[in-house]
């Protein structure tokens, strides 16, 4: 057994849990009768933690407990729950789950677009209510002459623009700042891609930076015939501006994976007939999720033999600075 101890605060896939106990002394602090007084006994000699987007936010006040921590593993691409700016000062490396999920993110993207502009879900309900028996489903809108604005050209947003352009759709793009190698259009201002766009697609990192960039400006600048899809973080759009817009018909409808505050879905919303909604489930599938849950089990293993983690984040990159006093 490796002398490498690695905290895990809540439960997590048994593919992980497994493979983490396989290359360390793994720590489940949900089994603890006393979670406090474990956490008081194993903090000096913990090294690494592995953790979850779904599980608590990690500021320097938690990471600061561990005074030998080296690595924080998280399961997903998204790390907005884990202060990683905090980690890099204090030469923690902090990896996540990039790549692997890409395609079913994006795929997920593109069910969610038709579903919104088809209406496919209402009309799976009109044939099981027994009404096409009365008259045939009204027509919808359609993909055809539409511009798709991505909002975050990152990994996921470019297997977007890509499934967008076989679809024969023009694609724009706004971010930080303008991609070299991107063979998309750049704009600078979030309002003045959605007021060129028809089709807004929301798939930046959450976190303080981004927080209600789509607010209720970038909402009107889409406009009435303007859709509104969020596979990115619930905290990226003002929800309650979504909720006045879409109630007004300020904007034609919005496909929804992420909320505010999940699992709880505002009644506005789910009372809205002309919008669809997911439980966040996009990258949820058990090839994606097991390919996650490796390269969680990967990096700490990686990093354990000494040859450093697969894939750490921006903010820490390897090698680590030395730890901050």
């Amino acid at each position: 057994m490796s002398d490498f101890e690695t905290l895990m605060f809540s439960p997590m896939p048994p593919l992980v849990v497994e493979g983490v106990a396989a290359c360390s002394r793994l720590h489940k602090l949900w089994e603890a009768a006393d979670r406090e007084a474990m956490l008081a006994e194993i903090a000096p000699r913990i090294r690494g933690i592995a953790t979850g987007g779904g599980h608590a936010t990690m500021g320097g006040e938690i990471l600061g407990r561990f005074p030998k921590l080296e690595i924080v593993s998280s399961f997903g691409v998204g790390y907005d729950h884990i202060d990683a700016t905090w980690a890099g000062k204090h030469g923690i490396v902090v990896t996540n789950t990039p790549d692997v999920l890409n395609d079913e993110v994006a795929d997920t993207t593109f069910g969610l677009l038709l579903s919104v502009v088809r209406q496919l879900p209402q009309a799976d309900r009109y044939v099981r209510e027994g009404r096409w028996l009365k008259a045939p489903f009204p027509l919808t809108a359609s993909l055809r002459g539409r511009t798709l604005g991505v909002l975050g050209l990152g990994r996921i947003g470019r297997t977007i623009a890509r499934r967008a352009e076989a679809f024969g759709m023009k694609v724009v793009y706004h971010g930080r700042r303008a991609q070299d190698d991107a063979p998309y259009l750049y704009y600078p201002t979030l309002a003045g891609m959605a007021r060129a766009c028809d089709i807004l697609v929301a798939i930046t990192p959450g976190g303080p930076a981004t927080k209600h960039l789509v607010n209720a400006e970038v909402l009107e600048a889409l406009g009435p015939n303007g859709i509104f899809i969020n596979v990115a973080r619930g905290s990226v759009c003002d929800q309650e501006a979504l909720i006045a817009a879409l109630r007004d018909r300020r904007i034609l409808s919005a496909g929804l994976d992420v909320y505010a505050d999940e699992p709880n879905v505002p009644r506005e919303l789910i009372e809205m007939e002309h919008l669809v909604l997911l439980p966040h489930v996009g990258s949820g599938t058990k090839h994606t999720r097991d390919a996650m849950g490796q390269l969680v089990v990967d990096n700490l293993r990686s990093f354990i033999s000494g040859r450093g983690p697969l894939t750490p984040v921006a903010e820490t990159p390897w090698p680590a600075t030395r730890r901050a006093p």
